[in-house]
């Protein structure tokens, strides 16, 4: 009977994600990125990091536009979500205000009364 029970996809059911757990600790932490080879990816503290030039910098600039951090951990959302990409923000006003941004004038939105819950 368990041999039965298997996911099939002809039986409209998806096979088993097996790389759940793989996915979730690695993606996104390769030891390769940091040139300490750092096994767990260090947290990056800085707000802000050292330009050659203005607006001339290796890689991150200011930490609300991006960090390492915040790359390790969209890199493993993307991977486990099946997706290419990822963008973690740090508010839902935030995400709202971005999701926002990706609509032109005269394109609707269609929304129930109670987005906000704060009261």
């Amino acid at each position: 009977m368990a041999s039965h029970m298997q996911n099939d996809s002809s039986a409209g059911f998806l096979h088993e994600f097996k790389s759940f757990a793989t996915d979730a600790i690695h993606v996104g932490s390769e030891p390769e990125q940091w040139n300490s080879m750092d096994v767990v990816p260090p947290i990056s503290l800085s707000t802000t990091f050292k330009q050659h030039s203005p607006g001339k910098h290796a890689g991150f600039e200011y930490s609300r536009s991006g960090n390492p951090t915040r790359n390790c951990l969209e890199r493993a959302v993307a991977a486990l979500d099946g997706a290419k990409y990822c963008l973690a923000v740090a508010s839902g006003l935030a995400a709202s205000l971005t999701i926002t941004h990706l609509f032109k004038a005269g394109d609707g939105i269609l929304s129930m009364n109670d987005v906000y819950g704060g009261e």
